[in-house]
């Protein structure tokens, strides 16, 4: 069997990697669609030997499409997604817009694939520095237990968008030439440099990004009383994101356990051998299915504590990667059957 797709945002970084991902995974497609705002409707894409005009995302356009993927941040999805479920087509959201409310599944499918069943119509894409955290972190509280976790990330500026991605060339072929830099997209500059503000504050001084890592993890993992510590921040790489990860465990920790629970799971790849200056970096795993989770040791600061180092791409196993594996395993397990379960949420 085969299925009507759109991709809501496909002219976005996400929305072509989408395009690319189901085309190399070999999606069961029947027709592609490609939504995008007003300012791209009309345009043409190519995809393999054919070429598809981008069509305007507004409501109506759900009514002939099984799945669709969006991609086009909040405000399109709270627009948008109610429509699409009111026409019997599956939204898999890549957005912040539903990922916390409780009749919305928020799912990794290597973590809680069982999420997929109970669905009334939306199905939530974690944050890209959740989704890429977690690829290390479960198989360690599958093992251990998990108990509280310290987390410092180092997130490519693909993240913000592919205005980001030109405003880091941009600055760097300023400086190269002796020129002025500028910043649009950042407050502050991003070539040679580090910010430690991603997303917007909050009133108790964490960024939108910091909270959602400590919600979305407790909410994906089952664990509602879980302590997270999160700080978040952008540095001057292309794709992929990176992160330090403390977590203090409920039982002892034994390092050789640790290393062969992260090695048989299926998010991961284990990258770990310093000596030989093996270790996951953004550059290696940009691009690849799994995460690399390396520089795992023993924490001196935390009881029953490990500490380690994992890289993923962001475009990936953070956003696009994530929704076609969801999507493929409802066609694998018969569930997307119940696509038009209910009426819309």
């Amino acid at each position: 069997m085969s299925y009507v797709v759109g991709i809501v945002g496909a002219t976005g970084a996400v929305g072509q990697e989408l395009v690319r991902l189901m085309r190399e995974r070999n999606f069961p497609l029947s027709q592609l669609r490609l939504l995008a705002s007003s300012r791209s409707a009309g345009k043409t894409i190519q995809v393999g030997d054919e070429k598809i005009v981008v069509e305007e995302a507004k409501p109506g356009v759900f009514a002939d499409i099984d799945v669709a993927f969006f991609a086009a941040g909040g405000g399109v999805t709270r627009a948008l997604a109610q429509d699409a479920v009111a026409a019997g087509c599956l939204v898999i959201d890549k957005s912040s817009a539903l990922r916390m409310r409780d009749d919305v599944p928020l799912v990794i499918p290597e973590i809680n694939p069982e999420q997929l069943q109970s669905h009334g119509g939306i199905i939530a894409n974690p944050n890209c520095s959740t989704a890429v955290m977690l690829m290390g972190l479960w198989p360690l509280h599958q093992t251990f237990g998990l108990k509280r976790i310290f987390v410092s990330t180092y997130q490519s500026v693909s993240g913000t968008g592919a205005e980001a991605i030109d405003e880091l060339d941009a600055q760097v072929r300023a400086s190269v030439a002796g020129e002025a830099i500028t910043s649009r997209v950042y407050p502050h500059q991003i070539a040679y440099n580090c910010i430690p503000h991603v997303d917007t504050f909050g009133a108790d001084g964490y960024t939108g990004e910091e909270t959602k890592m400590a919600q979305e993890s407790r909410k994906i993992m089952g664990l509602p009383d879980l302590k997270v510590s999160a700080t978040c921040v952008r540095v001057p790489v292309l794709r992929a994101h990176s992160i330090a990860v403390s977590a203090e465990f409920e039982r002892p920790v034994d390092l050789t356990a640790a290393r062969a629970a992260v090695a048989a799971f299926a998010g991961a790849e284990l990258i770990d051998d310093p000596a030989n200056n093996r270790y996951p970096t953004p550059l290696e795993c940009a691009e690849h299915v799994r995460c690399g989770v390396g520089r795992l040791r023993i924490d001196t600061a935390l009881d029953n504590g490990i500490s380690f180092w994992v890289s993923g791409d962001n475009l990936w196993k953070g956003a696009a990667l994530n929704a076609v594996q969801n999507a493929e395993l409802m066609i694998r397990e018969g569930w997307l059957a119940a696509k038009a379960a209910s009426a819309a949420v």
